[in-house]
């Protein structure tokens, strides 16, 4: 696999995860508001499915990201930025 390739697999894992995040805070604000429980509790599974595809989607980042990396690209960061994510 060539570097190119790899780069652009992990921003494609980066913007996954920025995307769940801005949907789990969706999620996280509607918990306990309805007045059905069921709804609530739709609601809380939802919110905890989000949760571990962002840690399963963080782990599979971490290992394909090369030793000695400390985070997102300058370029990634203000394109997730600029995109309001």
């Amino acid at each position: 696999m060539n570097d190119d390739h790899a780069r652009g697999q992990r921003d494609g894992l980066r913007l996954a995860l920025a995307l769940l995040a801005a949907e789990e805070a969706k999620w996280a604000a509607l918990l306990g508001e309805s007045r059905s429980w069921r709804t609530n509790r739709e609601r809380e599974v939802r919110h905890k499915a989000l949760q571990v595809a962002q840690k399963r989607i963080q782990t599979l980042l971490n290992r394909m990201s090369p030793k000695g990396y400390d985070g997102l690209d300058h370029e990634v960061a203000a394109a997730l930025e600029k995109a309001g994510l």
